[in-house]
């Protein structure tokens, strides 16, 4: 007789994996899975959904994610390793930085949106109906919160990203040929004007000349008066043509200027049928004006040296910009009034100074700045020139990393409607370079003042060749045998 083996009923296989098949009756399991979830959903987007949900929408966001660190980490090796290549792709490039930079903006837009996707998926696996305790409502709240600061600071990167190209191609749209230094330095026109009402026409208020060491960044302004007198034009210039002994004054009836610098732009465009077009054809296609170009002209012609390019500040935007930077810090050493000066001479300061600047350490705002640059009633222009290059001294030192990336998008909307140059693009990487050489350096300043030996009713020129060659070229000490 055959027994028969014993039967036994087959035992159903359990799965041990908590993420993809939870034990849905214990709240207290269900309750870490959710937890783990949102942090894997935060530290590594696509986890979560490889691990617990739709794999194929998982291994995307994990590629998506791996991509997204692999640039991240291509840029800032460049940044830190290969800053000139980082630039010229960034800034540097023309047209292929803007494509660049529409790349990563649609990258981060991209990104931002996959995200908020990956994030309310991984709230769908959680299974917050099935969570126990306080975690049912913590859960969401944590990861709605940790995607609003997250995707806002991915959204602002975005937003920066297309701020700084359509930036540079308005204020880098049109400009001169690219040039090597002169003698070793970038020489750059700096003006400032204000075109308020009841004026002719608008003249420079503030002239400088901005140079630049292309080696060791040493900045060294130049303050030229408004007021200077027949100035001399550099060689073969077209208003040298013109005007063969210095810049004269002259006055008709239907138009008059003086002999001032200020006044050049005047002569070259104001005043003339043609807006100076004969003189400098070629103004409008290099981002530049006759005006300007004139001045420009003057300027070497009082200095001694190339000047290629210009930068023009509009008073009316100055303003912004300040605000834009948070302020600046300035040491105010005498009591300056607000306002447009006296509507005839001798009437008091205070029926027309609708507020004052008092001395002392202070951070000024664009509003106050703006009154410290411009206000001369009380002083001189030369104290006023002064002025001015401290402010710019100022704005220079609040162009650090930190206030730029915190303020970028107020910064460059400032920038756009303040500035308009000739400096060409392509240059821009170089000129990064100098700048962050710059910061770590001191200003020099020259005055065209009776300070430096300047006579400000003849001024002799050929005493200032030789103050900006002394300060540009110092002799070297011959070392003794």
């Amino acid at each position: 007789m055959t027994l028969a083996a014993p039967r036994f009923a087959a035992r159903p296989v359990i799965e041990t994996k908590p993420l993809r098949h939870p034990d849905v009756a214990d709240a207290g399991v269900m309750a870490k899975r959710g937890w783990w979830l949102v942090v894997l959903n935060v530290l590594v987007p696509g986890s979560a959904q490889v691990l617990a949900g739709s794999r194929r929408l998982g291994r995307f966001g994990l590629g998506a994610t791996l991509l997204g660190w692999f640039l991240v980490i291509v840029a800032g090796g460049l940044a830190l390793f290969a800053q000139p290549v980082f630039l010229w792709m960034t800034v540097g490039a023309g047209w292929f930085s803007s494509v660049v930079l529409t790349v990563v903006q649609a990258l981060l837009i991209g990104y931002l949106v996959l995200w908020a996707v990956l994030t309310f998926d991984a709230l769908r696996l959680v299974r917050l109906v099935k969570v126990g305790g306080l975690s049912k409502l913590a859960i969401p709240v944590v990861a709605l919160l940790l995607l609003g600061l997250i995707g806002s600071g991915t959204a602002y990167a975005a937003t920066s990203v297309g701020t700084a190209r359509s930036t540079i191609s308005t204020i880098f749209g049109q400009s001169g040929p690219s040039v090597e230094p002169s003698e070793g330095y970038y020489n750059i026109l700096l003006l400032g004007a204000d075109s308020g009402e009841g004026r002719d026409s608008m003249r420079f208020d503030s002239i400088s000349v901005v140079s630049v060491n292309a080696t060791t960044g040493a900045v060294t302004i130049t303050g030229i008066p408004r007021e200077l007198p027949n100035a001399p034009f550099s060689e073969g210039s077209p208003m040298q043509e013109l005007y063969p002994n210095g810049f004269e004054g002259q006055s008709s009836d239907t138009c008059g200027w003086n002999a001032w610098m200020n006044h050049v732009r005047n002569a070259a465009e104001s005043c003339r049928e043609d807006a100076g077009s004969a003189l400098y054809p070629d103004a409008a296609a290099h981002g530049s004006e006759p005006g300007i170009e004139a001045t420009k002209d003057a300027a070497e012609g009082v200095l001694g040296i190339k000047i290629p390019y210009y930068v023009f500040v509009d008073m009316h935007g100055f303003a912004a910009l300040v605000d834009a930077l948070g302020g600046v810090d300035i040491n105010v050493t005498e009591r300056l009034p607000k306002g447009g000066g006296p509507a005839y001479d001798g009437q008091p300061v205070d029926d027309w100074a609708f507020g004052w600047i008092e001395p002392g350490q202070q951070t000024m705002d664009g509003e106050t700045a703006q009154w410290y640059a411009r206000s001369r009633y009380t002083t001189s222009d030369w104290d006023r020139m002064k002025r001015q290059r401290e402010l710019q001294e100022a704005i220079l030192a609040q162009f650090t990393p930190q206030t730029v990336l915190t303020r970028f998008n107020e910064v460059a909307s400032a920038g756009t409607a303040l500035i308009s140059t000739d400096l060409p693009q392509d240059k821009l990487p170089e000129f990064f370079d100098l700048m962050t050489k710059a910061k770590k350096q001191t200003v020099a300043t020259i005055e065209l003042t009776p300070e430096f030996g300047v006579d400000e009713h003849e001024p002799g020129y050929a005493h200032i060749h030789d103050l900006i060659e002394q300060t540009l070229h110092p002799p070297t000490e011959t070392p003794a045998p």
